[in-house]
């Protein structure tokens, strides 16, 4: 793996570690510009997994239906957060695996039938699952005063809860 991917993916690893958190925080069933909150994260994740590669040769996933990706649109269908969970697990691991597939060369190329290149579509996502993992954030802050654990290196993240220092000092000293 070249330098510039070989970054690309250290960087891309907390992006995905991040709204995991969200999702595990998150109420899912909390309006957020008019849509409930797991609506947002499906848009978030769908971005991902459609844009992240090459937008003009997709195939939408077996559960998704017309709309789905859009909160502002309508739908019956509800996903479960276990549903979007999984979701997210084959998102990372169907760009993890592009990134290990493409050079550094390649970042500059336009994938078949895309007007942009590899580089634009990545910094694309990386702003977009930023923005909406910031947006559910939020929402979390809002409803419990407690922030989720953020992470911007994975070499130093240590998985020990959801929550931010503070939330976790906090049940030390008064665990009921």
């Amino acid at each position: 793996m070249d330098g510039l991917c070989k970054i690309i993916k250290e960087t891309v690893v907390p992006n995905f570690i991040n709204i995991r958190s969200s999702i595990k925080t998150y109420d899912r069933d909390a309006i957020c510009y008019g849509a409930p909150c797991w609506r947002w994260a499906y848009h978030a994740l769908h971005s991902a997994d459609k844009w992240f590669i090459n937008p003009f040769d997709y195939e939408e996933p077996s559960f998704h239906t017309e709309g789905l990706d859009n909160p502002e649109n309508p739908s019956d269908v509800v996903l479960t957060d276990d549903e979007l969970l999984s979701y997210l697990d084959s998102v990372e691991k169907k760009t993890l695996d592009y990134l290990d597939s493409i050079t550094d060369d390649m970042l500059y190329e336009k994938p078949v039938n895309c007007p942009y290149t590899r580089m634009e579509l990545i910094l694309r996502q990386f702003r977009h699952i930023s923005f909406h993992t910031g947006m559910l954030n939020g929402q979390t802050v809002l409803n419990t005063g407690e922030f989720p654990v953020w992470v911007s290196e994975t070499s130093r993240f240590i998985d020990d809860g959801i929550f931010t220092g503070r939330y976790r000092e906090r049940q030390k000293n008064d665990p009921s």
